[in-house]
Protein backbone atom coordinates (compact mmCIF):
# COMPACT_ATOMS: atom_id res chain seq x y z
CA UNK A 1 0.00 0.00 0.00
CA UNK A 2 0.99 3.86 -1.12
CA UNK A 3 1.17 6.34 1.08
CA UNK A 4 2.61 9.79 -0.24
CA UNK A 5 3.07 11.03 3.02
CA UNK A 6 6.07 10.12 5.33
CA UNK A 7 5.60 8.82 8.37
CA UNK A 8 6.75 10.26 11.33
CA UNK A 9 6.76 7.75 15.10
CA UNK A 10 6.33 10.97 17.41
CA UNK A 11 6.30 9.59 21.03
CA UNK A 12 4.02 12.80 23.07
CA UNK A 13 5.69 13.52 26.08
CA UNK A 14 4.06 15.09 29.24
CA UNK A 15 4.97 16.95 32.51
CA UNK A 16 3.09 14.27 35.30
CA UNK A 17 3.65 10.11 35.14
CA UNK A 18 6.26 8.32 32.74
CA UNK A 19 6.58 8.64 29.19
CA UNK A 20 9.63 7.79 27.89
CA UNK A 21 8.62 3.95 27.93
CA UNK A 22 9.19 1.08 25.49
CA UNK A 23 12.45 2.63 24.15
CA UNK A 24 12.76 0.11 21.41
CA UNK A 25 9.82 -0.12 20.03
CA UNK A 26 9.87 2.27 17.62
CA UNK A 27 12.39 1.39 15.80
CA UNK A 28 10.71 -2.10 15.67
CA UNK A 29 7.44 -0.97 14.59
CA UNK A 30 9.68 1.11 11.89
CA UNK A 31 10.93 -1.66 10.76
CA UNK A 32 7.67 -3.49 9.97
CA UNK A 33 6.63 -0.77 7.74
CA UNK A 34 9.75 -1.64 5.45
CA UNK A 35 9.04 -4.86 5.58
CA UNK A 36 5.67 -4.87 4.49
CA UNK A 37 5.04 -1.37 3.22
CA UNK A 38 5.72 1.25 0.77
CA UNK A 39 5.25 3.94 3.16
CA UNK A 40 7.87 6.35 3.44
CA UNK A 41 9.23 7.83 6.63
CA UNK A 42 11.77 8.83 8.94
CA UNK A 43 14.19 6.19 10.48
CA UNK A 44 14.77 8.10 14.26
CA UNK A 45 11.47 8.78 16.12
CA UNK A 46 10.47 11.99 17.15
CA UNK A 47 9.50 13.25 20.72
CA UNK A 48 7.35 16.42 20.74
CA UNK A 49 5.97 18.02 24.12
CA UNK A 50 2.39 18.33 24.41
CA UNK A 51 2.10 21.68 25.27
CA UNK A 52 4.62 22.26 22.27
CA UNK A 53 2.55 24.14 19.23
CA UNK A 54 4.76 21.37 17.03
CA UNK A 55 2.07 18.93 17.74
CA UNK A 56 -0.19 19.88 15.22
CA UNK A 57 2.48 18.87 12.84
CA UNK A 58 2.44 15.41 13.26
CA UNK A 59 -0.60 13.29 12.21
CA UNK A 60 0.59 10.37 14.36
CA UNK A 61 1.31 9.79 17.72
CA UNK A 62 1.77 7.82 20.38
CA UNK A 63 1.57 8.16 24.33
CA UNK A 64 1.85 5.87 27.14
CA UNK A 65 2.73 5.19 30.76
CA UNK A 66 2.66 2.98 33.86
CA UNK A 67 2.12 6.34 36.39
CA UNK A 68 -0.49 9.19 36.61
CA UNK A 69 -1.64 11.51 33.59
CA UNK A 70 -2.77 14.81 34.69
CA UNK A 71 -2.12 17.05 31.81
CA UNK A 72 -1.87 20.62 32.72
CA UNK A 73 -3.73 23.56 30.82
CA UNK A 74 -1.46 23.97 28.17
CA UNK A 75 -1.49 20.32 27.75
CA UNK A 76 -5.07 19.98 27.68
CA UNK A 77 -6.08 22.20 25.53
CA UNK A 78 -3.35 21.12 22.72
CA UNK A 79 -4.83 17.85 23.50
CA UNK A 80 -8.07 18.81 22.56
CA UNK A 81 -7.48 20.51 19.23
CA UNK A 82 -4.96 18.20 17.78
CA UNK A 83 -7.12 15.42 18.73
CA UNK A 84 -10.60 17.75 17.14
CA UNK A 85 -8.50 18.84 13.76
CA UNK A 86 -7.62 15.28 12.57
CA UNK A 87 -4.82 13.66 14.61
CA UNK A 88 -4.19 10.61 15.78
CA UNK A 89 -3.06 9.26 19.05
CA UNK A 90 -2.46 5.95 19.94
CA UNK A 91 -2.63 5.61 23.81
CA UNK A 92 -1.32 2.27 24.76
CA UNK A 93 -1.28 1.56 29.34
CA UNK A 94 2.07 0.05 30.10
CA UNK A 95 0.17 -1.54 33.51
CA UNK A 96 -2.04 -3.99 31.18
CA UNK A 97 -4.69 -2.74 33.88
CA UNK A 98 -8.02 -1.52 34.02
CA UNK A 99 -7.69 -0.15 37.65
CA UNK A 100 -4.41 0.72 37.63
CA UNK A 101 -3.18 4.52 37.78
CA UNK A 102 -2.48 5.06 33.95
CA UNK A 103 -5.84 3.79 32.92
CA UNK A 104 -7.94 5.35 35.63
CA UNK A 105 -6.43 8.78 35.44
CA UNK A 106 -5.58 8.77 31.27
CA UNK A 107 -9.39 7.63 31.45
CA UNK A 108 -10.67 10.66 33.65
CA UNK A 109 -8.74 12.91 31.53
CA UNK A 110 -10.62 11.95 28.06
CA UNK A 111 -13.91 12.28 30.12
CA UNK A 112 -13.00 15.76 31.16
CA UNK A 113 -11.74 16.78 27.79
CA UNK A 114 -14.39 14.48 25.61
CA UNK A 115 -17.85 14.27 28.15
CA UNK A 116 -18.38 10.79 30.21
CA UNK A 117 -17.65 7.50 28.36
CA UNK A 118 -15.44 9.08 25.51
CA UNK A 119 -13.88 5.80 25.37
CA UNK A 120 -15.74 3.12 23.61
CA UNK A 121 -14.89 -0.05 22.67
CA UNK A 122 -14.54 -0.49 19.15
CA UNK A 123 -16.20 -3.39 17.24
CA UNK A 124 -13.91 -5.97 15.70
CA UNK A 125 -15.39 -5.48 12.23
CA UNK A 126 -13.66 -2.01 12.74
CA UNK A 127 -11.72 -1.26 9.71
CA UNK A 128 -7.95 -0.93 11.29
CA UNK A 129 -8.51 -4.66 11.83
CA UNK A 130 -8.70 -5.10 8.19
CA UNK A 131 -5.96 -1.88 6.83
CA UNK A 132 -3.08 -3.75 5.71
CA UNK A 133 -3.39 -7.40 7.17
CA UNK A 134 -6.57 -8.67 8.22
CA UNK A 135 -7.42 -9.43 12.34
CA UNK A 136 -10.63 -10.86 13.12
CA UNK A 137 -10.02 -9.09 16.67
CA UNK A 138 -7.29 -7.17 18.54
CA UNK A 139 -4.23 -9.77 19.28
CA UNK A 140 -3.65 -10.61 22.50
CA UNK A 141 -0.18 -10.07 24.18
CA UNK A 142 2.13 -12.14 26.09
CA UNK A 143 1.44 -10.08 29.29
CA UNK A 144 -2.41 -11.16 28.95
CA UNK A 145 -2.09 -14.29 28.49
CA UNK A 146 0.65 -15.17 31.34
CA UNK A 147 -1.52 -13.36 33.85
CA UNK A 148 0.24 -10.24 33.90
CA UNK A 149 -0.89 -7.09 35.26
CA UNK A 150 -5.26 -7.24 35.77
CA UNK A 151 -4.89 -10.91 34.90
CA UNK A 152 -7.43 -10.64 31.99
CA UNK A 153 -7.40 -10.83 28.44
CA UNK A 154 -9.23 -8.01 26.88
CA UNK A 155 -10.84 -8.83 23.49
CA UNK A 156 -11.60 -5.03 22.58
CA UNK A 157 -9.85 -1.78 22.17
CA UNK A 158 -11.17 1.34 22.70
CA UNK A 159 -11.64 4.97 20.87
CA UNK A 160 -12.36 8.17 20.61
CA UNK A 161 -14.16 8.92 16.94
CA UNK A 162 -14.34 11.97 15.28
CA UNK A 163 -16.30 12.09 12.25
CA UNK A 164 -16.25 8.87 12.16
CA UNK A 165 -12.75 8.35 11.89
CA UNK A 166 -10.64 7.54 15.52
CA UNK A 167 -8.95 10.08 16.65
CA UNK A 168 -7.81 8.48 20.02
CA UNK A 169 -6.86 4.82 19.88
CA UNK A 170 -6.85 3.23 23.29
CA UNK A 171 -4.76 -0.18 24.73
CA UNK A 172 -5.35 -2.19 27.97
CA UNK A 173 -3.33 -4.62 26.52
CA UNK A 174 0.43 -3.67 26.53
CA UNK A 175 1.28 -3.66 23.44
CA UNK A 176 4.34 -0.99 23.26
CA UNK A 177 6.01 -3.91 26.03
CA UNK A 178 4.47 -6.31 23.75
CA UNK A 179 7.07 -4.85 20.58
CA UNK A 180 9.75 -3.41 22.82
CA UNK A 181 12.69 -5.82 21.54
CA UNK A 182 15.49 -5.55 18.87
CA UNK A 183 13.49 -5.96 15.59
CA UNK A 184 16.24 -8.41 14.34
CA UNK A 185 14.61 -10.87 16.98
CA UNK A 186 11.68 -10.77 14.97
CA UNK A 187 13.00 -14.21 12.91
CA UNK A 188 12.82 -16.16 16.07
CA UNK A 189 9.35 -15.61 16.39
CA UNK A 190 6.76 -17.99 15.01
CA UNK A 191 4.61 -15.28 13.64
CA UNK A 192 5.51 -11.43 13.55
CA UNK A 193 3.63 -9.65 16.82
CA UNK A 194 4.28 -6.36 15.20
CA UNK A 195 2.18 -6.55 12.50
CA UNK A 196 -0.98 -5.28 13.97
CA UNK A 197 1.26 -1.85 14.52
CA UNK A 198 1.39 -1.64 10.86
CA UNK A 199 -2.66 -1.99 10.95
CA UNK A 200 -2.63 1.18 13.26
CA UNK A 201 -0.35 3.39 11.02
CA UNK A 202 -1.78 2.76 7.76
CA UNK A 203 -4.78 3.47 9.59
CA UNK A 204 -3.75 6.24 10.82
CA UNK A 205 -2.33 7.27 7.67
CA UNK A 206 -4.51 6.82 4.96
CA UNK A 207 -7.86 7.99 7.30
Amino acid sequence: MAISTKFTFTRLSYHSGDWDTDQRMPVNVLNSLLEYTTIPFDPKEKVIALDSNDIFSAPFCYLSGHKLVQFDMQERANFKKYVQNGGFVFVDDCNHDIDGLFAKSFEAQMDALFGPKSLRKIPNTHPIYSSFFKFDKPPNTAFELNGWGDDLIHDYLKAYEVNGRIAVLYSNKDYGCEWDYDFRNKRFLAEDNTRFAVNIVVYAMGS
